[in-house]
């Protein structure tokens, strides 16, 4: 099968594309290659691809493509808050364009990269009851608000042809050639190394739903292959129950993973409305066999591994590998423009 894999140079696209190449498939990557240095290793060898912003995407870029895997977007909370418009413009509105021109020229099968974060405040406050995908919508971030967009427009182009699948990725976790460390497991067990504490900035309480990101490749590698009746125009939930953790068992699980640190909450900043355990159990029964590989506790072993033995500096943490951060230097650099664009 020859699959477009959008964001192939991203944290997420940099661990799927093998995983895909070696499942027997012809990987063709999209990439505006906005995130393609942030490297902590060896360079990965990308996929042959093209180097386009996700909003001038054309017709040319999807033909001859039997599948589109679409991860490519601004890619977590604090991001799309910063420019809300942006957030909408890239995550919804490119989203929907490349679904079109996909379906168009003749794609079958569209896997779309949403989120947990759909479920924002889940509204049951003993959080007893675990969200399945059926579960009431409250995303409370413009990111989330986005996902929960492209799902609904996604939904009405879905017909005899056209399949498309909604996985809605728990929080992503685990050493990927291209890092990320501004998201709760690998910040915190970058923090351990650096500086000896596991520094939690709220109370602690809130639930996350976690899932590494080899468990994800492997998700969206089966539901590629999957029976069209088992997946399609549906919402799949992507993790596994272990993984629900609260905040402070996730910085629990680091300070032992990484000796030496200890857990240090602060609750500076408040509560946060975002709390949910979820069910993942509709995609086990949709993929028989299938089933999470990772703990949280087996991931921040791995990151602690990786993070020394690639010698991981706090200027490079900080700078090179959180997102918000790499696009503040381009800006100021004067290598993207106020849109987020390459400046030619």
């Amino acid at each position: 099968m020859r699959v477009l894999l959008t964001g192939h140079q991203g944290y997420l696209g940099t661990v799927m594309a093998p995983v895909l190449a070696a499942a027997g498939h012809e990987v063709v990557g999209l990439d505006a290659g906005l995130f393609a240095d942030c490297v902590l290793g060896p360079a990965p060898a990308d996929p042959p691809g093209h180097r386009v912003d996700l909003r001038d995407v054309t017709a040319e870029h999807v033909a001859g493509v039997d599948a589109v895997i679409h991860l490519a977007a601004l890619s977590n909370d604090p991001l799309g808050s910063l420019a809300p418009e942006l957030t909408y413009d890239i995550n919804h509105h490119a989203s929907v364009r490349l679904a079109r021109l996909a379906r168009e020229a003749g794609v079958r099968r569209f896997l779309y990269a949403s989120t947990c974060s759909v479920y924002g405040a889940a509204g049951d406050p003993d959080l007893s009851n675990l969200v399945g995908e059926d579960a009431p919508l409250r995303p409370v971030t413009p990111y989330a608000e986005s996902k929960v967009r492209v799902e609904d427009d996604l939904h009405a182009l879905a017909d005899g042809d056209f399949t498309p699948v909604y996985m809605r990725n728990a929080t992503a976790f685990g050493y990927s050639p291209r890092l990320r460390a501004d998201i709760v497991l690998n910040n915190l067990v970058g923090h351990a190394l650096l500086s000896g504490e596991v520094r939690v900035l709220s109370d602690g309480t809130p639930w996350r739903p976690l899932v590494h990101a080899a468990d994800i490749a492997r998700a969206f590698s089966a539901a590629l292959v999957a029976p069209r009746e088992a997946v399609h125009d549906r919402a799949f939930n992507i993790g596994s129950e272990t993984n629900n953790v609260t905040v402070a068992e996730i910085a629990g699980q680091v300070a032992e993973a990484v000796a030496g640190s200890e857990v240090v909450i602060t609750g500076e900043n408040g509560a946060d409305p975002r709390s949910y355990r979820v069910d993942f159990s509709r995609f086990r029964a949709a993929i028989p066999g299938f089933d999470c590989e990772w703990t949280v506790k087996r991931g921040a072993l791995e990151l602690a591994d990786a993070y020394r033995e690639h010698a991981l500096t706090r200027e490079a943490f900080e700078q090179r590998f959180t997102r918000l951060a790499v696009l503040r230097a381009a800006s100021d650099a004067g290598a993207v423009d106020d849109t987020l664009r390459w400046r030619r």
